[in-house]
């Protein structure tokens, strides 16, 4: 018979009371931010508020007290989880876009930039932590290319690939020869640290233009408020409830663990199965996507069962999980025995994304530079949120085709940004591996930056003899 009492703890309440603080800590930061005049204007996330709160009351509880208030393992799980629901999520959304000629190349032109700061984040990160190899400090060869996958993609994929650096049958069987016994920590610190170069950069950027009378202050009092834009299409799709949205996102997932079962009985993919979680989800989620569309052709389904809103609050409370769990679990004793790598590689990151970020969005997108600036760096260095928040600063009612093609530039930055993580197995498995793979991730970044001019030079001849035809 069961017993639900106190006396099993462990079994029956543990899990629940983790994941129900952590998502309490959730409406804490966001209090917070809304509260204190500093954080309101820092744009910093209000997941990353909570889960520093939840971290430092852990660290008194744990040192002061002996009784830590986190499992930091179970956090662990939840930011891998997290990481791939979101994407799943995200992915299922209806996306209609603009159908424009001028649209596609700036969207191409956009997704090689993501590609580029990719590239450019794991070769410099890499160059950095070979330094201090061979300084001979205790560090694994190939752990720069945490950097991107921190800065670029979050806490989830920065935990997962950590992990597998820290995994001696995981780095067995890849042949690696080094290891990393930092538990996912190292990349959870690093990810933290993109989140606050985000919004502190950011809000920078944005008071130094200001000043200088290039971005113009919204006139918005909060624009902490969220604007909804309702169509009739979508008024149509209020009947989907979010049971089903949770349903078509569970359908995924479980298709998504099948492929990873199915991998991990190959030797030659196994090693790979378990750490791109969020690839194979997005993947099943489109296929999922277009069983639903095809269902819908044939009327088999007489309604639209996929409601892009509460796709869009799945994915978010999603990430925001992924978010305060990730910083939750960040162990300090492991933080400081590596502390001077992450500030240097911290300090490489910014400066590369930056001023890379910087002079193409000069160069490409010229009369909105700022807004495309403000969104792929806040992306790059944090999350496509704070993406989204710091363009709101620049251009708050989206009146300029900015968030558009950032929007529709992701199909591109995937591709751009798929060698990367094809490489991450064959950089571990040994030094010289790492060094070839920062010389090749030299060269993609050449690529695509001359791809990038190429497009721009072609568009600028035509818009130049577009202007000369219509003065004639």
């Amino acid at each position: 018979m069961w017993d639900f009492s106190i006396k099993n703890y462990d079994s029956v309440w543990a899990v629940m009371l983790q994941i129900f603080g952590i998502i309490a800590f959730i409406l804490v930061g966001n209090i917070l931010r809304r509260v204190i005049p500093f954080l309101k204007k820092s744009f910093i996330p209000s997941s990353l508020i909570g889960g520093v709160l939840l971290l430092i009351i852990n660290i008194i509880c744990e040192y002061a007290f002996d009784f830590p208030v986190i499992n930091k393992d179970l956090m662990k799980v939840v930011t891998y989880h997290a990481l791939a629901i979101g994407f799943i999520a995200m992915t299922l959304k209806s996306n209609k876009t603009m159908k424009k000629k001028e649209l596609g190349k700036k969207a191409v032109q956009n997704g090689l930039i993501t590609g580029s700061v990719y590239m450019l984040q794991a070769a410099f990160g890499i160059a950095a932590v070979l330094i201090f190899f061979a300084a001979g400090k205790t560090i694994f060869y190939d752990a720069g290319v945490i950097l991107p996958l921190s800065f670029g993609q979050g806490p989830g994929n920065a935990l997962t690939w950590d992990m597998n650096f820290s995994n001696p049958e995981h780095m067995a069987s890849i042949g690696a020869e080094g290891l990393m016994d930092t538990e996912g920590n190292f990349g959870l610190t690093m990810a933290s640290i993109g989140f606050i170069v985000s919004s502190v950069v950011g809000v920078g950027y944005i008071n130094y233009f200001r000043i200088r009378g290039k971005i113009s202050r919204p006139q918005e009092d909060n624009l902490d408020e969220e604007i909804e834009f309702v169509s009739d299409e979508e008024i149509s799709k209020r009947s989907a409830n979010l049971g089903i949205q949770l349903g078509l996102i569970g359908i995924a997932y479980l298709a998504t663990f099948g492929i990873m079962c199915a991998l991990s009985f190959s030797e030659f993919t196994s090693s790979i199965a378990w750490g791109f979680n969020f690839i194979f989800g997005v993947l099943t989620a489109t296929l999922v996507k277009l069983i639903v569309k095809a269902l819908h052709k044939k009327n088999v389904i007489k309604n639209e069962i996929i409601n892009n809103r509460q796709m869009s609050k799945v994915s978010d409370f999603a990430f925001d999980l992924m978010i305060i769990a990730g910083v939750a679990a960040i162990d300090i004793e492991d933080m400081m025995r590596y502390i001077w790598v992450i500030i240097v590689l911290s300090i490489v990151g910014t400066v590369v994304t930056y001023t890379y970020v910087r002079l193409m969005t000069r160069k490409v997108f010229k009369g909105y530079e700022h807004d495309m600036f403000l969104v792929n760096f806040g992306t790059l260095t944090g999350t496509a949120s704070n993406g989204m928040i710091l363009l709101r600063e620049s251009d708050p009612h989206f009146e300029r085709d900015s968030a558009t093609i950032f929007i529709v530039s992701q199909l591109p930055a995937m591709i751009a940004v798929a060698p990367l993580l094809l490489m991450l197995n064959f950089s571990a498995k040994s030094l010289t591996n790492c060094i070839i793979a920062m010389g090749i991730f030299f060269l993609l970044a050449i690529i695509y930056t001359t791809a990038i001019l190429i497009i721009q030079k072609k568009t600028s001849k035509k818009e130049a003899e577009s202007s000369k035809e219509t003065i004639e």
